[in-house]
């Protein structure tokens, strides 16, 4: 889009999802034709980051087509896009979920409690780059890296370290983990069987997303097909063993994080979607018993409206879905998701400016319904986050509950025209995207196609941006020659890594070798056949091997993943 004055156009807006009625065509003609002769609008086409034109004005012919019992219904009741129970934050507010994780688990373990003292309601982790991608602290390849983007996790210690003082039975947890999903919840469920709490008892979440590394993200270890079996594996341990665990976390988020627009993110999270179901249809598990701890995450950024009505849009396309492609019933056609503001829209330059970036992509989130929210925090642009910059993320959330009034109505966005023929054209564009990674077969088999999707509206984006066709701010106008200062006192990462090789040396030289072999050859079998793989998992943990041996083990029988 272009910041260019725009020609007078006194004509229909283009982007009507209707005709214009008389009284919009008699509007136009006696007062925006002499408005546009003094004024000329500020840009030639005004459209959202989807795609979608944006009209000079919406009217009830906008929203005619809108079917209310059909298209938006009752919160609380199918197609649920006006929220997923009957009263949404009048009842409770969403949950204030602060992602954290870095360094060790000791100190990740301080963070914690301090956000909970703070008044976070959930814990939310973040893993470094050698657990996400199955290697201990000690291995060449995570040189350098331990502990920086987040908590290094090598064994049941510092499992047990990460959640010490914490009570799981009461406080639910996400684990934003990927390809080494299934061992982090093996550790987790340790230590809750070492504290004497019921697997019955524990709620939370992990990631378990495959597909969109593939697509978007990159930390993935096995190939596509063993890497799906073990998800399906985790849905079966689950639903017999903890039902309270949702089991996984369809990521939108690092899709948009890599570049994908609004409609973009919804459709590609939804195709994944769809291939988890049909996996998890086939080995066996019925729909409505694994579809309601199906969970999702999706980002939220600073085109207010878009964003709101993305997450109405998201909440009726995929009800349709599931109650058209599997029948299922209501419960597992709820669209449960947690939220996290873009972490790609936070900027370097003025980076005080991140906290209204942030304050807004919040707001938009509770207007769509949000189950949950992550505020990022202003200083993420240039490092881990701070305890006074995490505090106020969490701040933000809190003043938006309890002082906005955004929680006192359900879905106060509803019967806006714009929003109502937003979301409209939000689902239509991800229905289209839908519709042609079908014919490619599913989503396993469109990853090059969704890849090129993303780096293209990636491109597109950052030209604008470098032509100033898209402002933001302090960045490419409003900016300052003089640099802020900020406080960013980071770890000794050298000194943890040392650290935390030395403990894991100490596990390795005191453990029982003998055990350790037993364990590992009975994960390979399992690999190797048709065995559930999650309790040979939960016993090896239990035996003190670590996440490392583990995902050796799984490669030596699976072999890695190549991009073609």
């Amino acid at each position: 889009m272009s910041d260019t004055p725009a020609s007078t156009n006194l004509g229909e807006d283009s982007g009507s999802l209707a005709p214009a009625d008389d009284g919009k065509r008699s509007w136009t003609e006696r007062l925006v034709a002499p408005a546009l002769g003094k004024h000329p609008e500020r840009r030639e086409r005004f459209e959202s980051t989807s795609g979608v034109e944006i009209d000079r004005l919406y009217a009830p012919q906008d929203v005619a087509a809108l079917d209310y019992d059909a298209d938006l219904g009752w919160p609380g009741e199918f197609p649920f896009t006006r929220g997923i129970q009957p009263t949404m934050y009048r009842g409770r507010f969403w949950t204030m979920r602060q992602y954290a994780g870095f360094g060790t688990a000791e100190e990740t373990n301080t963070r914690f409690k301090l956000l909970l003292q703070a008044g976070q309601t959930g814990l939310s982790t973040a893993f470094d780059l050698p657990t996400q991608m199955g290697y201990d602290s000690d291995h060449a390849m995570a040189q350098g890296e331990v502990g920086r983007v987040g908590v290094a996790i090598d064994s049941l210690a510092d499992m047990r370290a990460l959640l010490g003082g914490i009570p799981l039975d009461q406080v639910s947890t996400s684990m934003t983990i990927n390809a080494t999903a299934s061992i982090l919840l093996a550790f987790y469920v340790a230590v809750a069987d070492e504290q004497g709490i019921p697997r019955s008892r524990l709620s939370g979440t992990i990631q378990n997303d495959i597909l969109k590394e593939y697509i978007a993200r990159g930390t993935y270890v096995f190939p596509v097909e063993p890497s799906l079996r073990l998800i399906t594996d985790i849905f079966a341990f689950c639903n017999a063993e903890v039902p309270r665990w949702n089991t996984i976390s369809i990521s939108g988020y690092h899709i948009r994080e890599a570049g994908a627009t609004a409609a973009q993110e919804v459709a590609f999270t939804f195709a994944n979607a769809m291939e988890y179901v049909k996996r998890a249809l086939a080995a066996g598990l019925p729909i409505d018993k694994f579809a309601p701890r199906l969970s999702f995450f999706f980002a939220s950024h600073n085109d207010l409206f878009e964003e709101a009505a993305k997450f109405r849009a998201a909440r009726r396309l995929y009800a349709r879905l599931m109650r058209e492609r599997w029948g299922a019933g209501d419960e597992g056609a709820k669209l449960r998701f947690h939220t996290q503001t873009g972490g790609v829209t936070l900027q370097a330059q003025q980076p005080l400016n991140n906290v209204v970036r942030v304050t807004v992509q919040a707001l938009a989130a509770a207007l769509g319904g949000t189950q949950s929210l992550h505020t990022n925090g202003y200083d993420e642009a240039l490092s881990l986050p701070t305890a006074q910059a995490a505090t106020l993320a969490l701040r933000t959330q809190q003043v938006l509950a309890y002082e906005s009034g955004v929680g006192d109505t359900v879905d106060p966005l509803a019967g806006s025209y714009y929003v109502e023929a937003l979301t409209t054209a939000l689902e239509e564009k991800a229905r289209e995207y839908l519709e042609r990674i079908d014919e490619m077969g599913g989503a396993s088999e469109a990853i090059a196609f969704m890849q090129e999707e993303i780096h293209r509206a990636a491109y597109e984006h950052q030209i604008a941006v470098e032509r100033g066709d898209k402002t933001i701010v302090g960045v490419n106008k409003f900016a300052s020659a003089a640099a802020e200062p900020l406080d960013l006192a980071q770890p000794d990462f050298s000194a943890l890594e040392q650290s935390q090789r030395a403990g894991l040396a100490r596990i390795k030289a005191e453990r029982d070798g003998s055990e350790v072999r037993a364990r590992l050859e009975a994960i390979r079998a399992a690999a190797r056949g048709t065995d559930n793989l999650m309790p040979h998992i939960i016993d090896a943990v239990k035996a003190m091997v670590t996440l490392g041996e583990i995902s050796d083990a799984l490669r030596a029988e699976w072999g890695t993943y190549r991009p073609a």
